[in-house]
C-alpha cells in the first residue's frame, strides 16, 4: 500500500511538472514522425495480466514493397534515437503508473509473446508490477544479455523495498544523464527473447 501511494503521488506530481515537456515532445513527434504521436502496445503486467502500455513513438511506419514494416534499424530516425537515449519516450508511462498498471520501479514489461518461453523462475518477474525503470535498467539496461537481465529482475523481486526503489530512481537519473546501455550490440534495442530461447533450445 505504501508503494502504491508513493507511485500515485510521484506520478501525479511528475505529470504536472513535466507537462510542458510532454507537450513539446508531442508536437515534435507529430512534426518529425507523424501520427499517431503515441505508441501503445499490450504488455504483461502483474501476474501476467495484459495492460496497454503507452510511450512516445520513436520510429517511422516505413514499409517495403510488400507492405511489411522495415527493420527497426531502418525505421529509427536520429530524433527517435535522441528520444530513447534521453528516455523521453518513456514519460507517457507515468499515466500507466497513475492508473495502477505499472509502478515507478519494477521489471520492465516485455512482450506478450514472450510469456510461453519464460521458465518458472523467470516468470517470477511478474510477481510484482512492471516498472518504468528497474534493477536491470540501472545495471546494464539493453547492453546486457537476457540471462543476466532476467536474473537481475528476479533479484529485485526477492529484495524489493522502498529504500531500494529510491536507490534505483536515483541511479536511473544518473544513467539517463550518462545515456548508458541504450542499445544492444548490433541492434537498436534488445534482441527478441523468443528468438533467443529458440536458439538456446536448438543448441541443447
Amino acid at each position: 500500500m505504501l508503494k502504491r501511494f508513493f507511485d500515485f503521488i510521484a506520478s501525479l506530481i511528475g505529470l504536472l511538472l513535466l507537462s510542458p515537456i510532454l507537450l513539446i515532445v508531442s508536437i515534435l513527434v507529430w512534426i518529425k514522425l507523424g501520427r499517431p504521436v503515441f505508441f501503445t502496445q499490450v504488455r504483461p503486467g502483474l501476474h501476467g495480466k495484459p495492460f496497454k502500455m503507452i510511450k512516445f513513438r520513436t520510429m517511422t511506419n516505413d514499409r517495403d514493397e510488400q507492405g511489411d514494416l522495415l527493420p527497426n534499424e531502418e525505421r529509427m530516425t536520429r530524433f527517435g534515437k535522441f528520444l530513447r537515449s534521453a528516455s523521453l519516450d518513456e514519460l507517457p508511462e507515468l499515466f500507466n503508473v497513475l492508473k495502477g498498471d505499472m509502478s515507478l520501479v519494477g521489471p520492465r514489461p516485455l512482450l506478450m509473446e514472450y510469456l510461453p518461453y519464460f521458465t518458472a523462475e523467470q516468470n517470477r518477474r511478474h510477481d510484482v508490477k512492471p516498472g518504468i525503470t528497474g534493477w536491470a535498467q540501472v545495471n546494464g539496461r539493453n547492453a546486457i544479455g537476457w540471462d543476466q537481465k532476467l536474473g537481475l529482475d528476479i533479484w529485485y523481486v526477492e529484495n524489493r523495498s522502498l529504500l531500494l526503489d529510491l536507490k534505483i530512481l536515483w541511479l536511473t537519473l544518473y544513467k539517463v544523464v550518462r545515456r548508458d546501455g541504450i542499445t544492444h550490440e548490433g541492434s537498436v534495442g534488445m534482441p527478441r527473447f523468443d528468438e533467443y530461447m529458440k536458439q538456446q533450445r536448438a543448441e541443447e
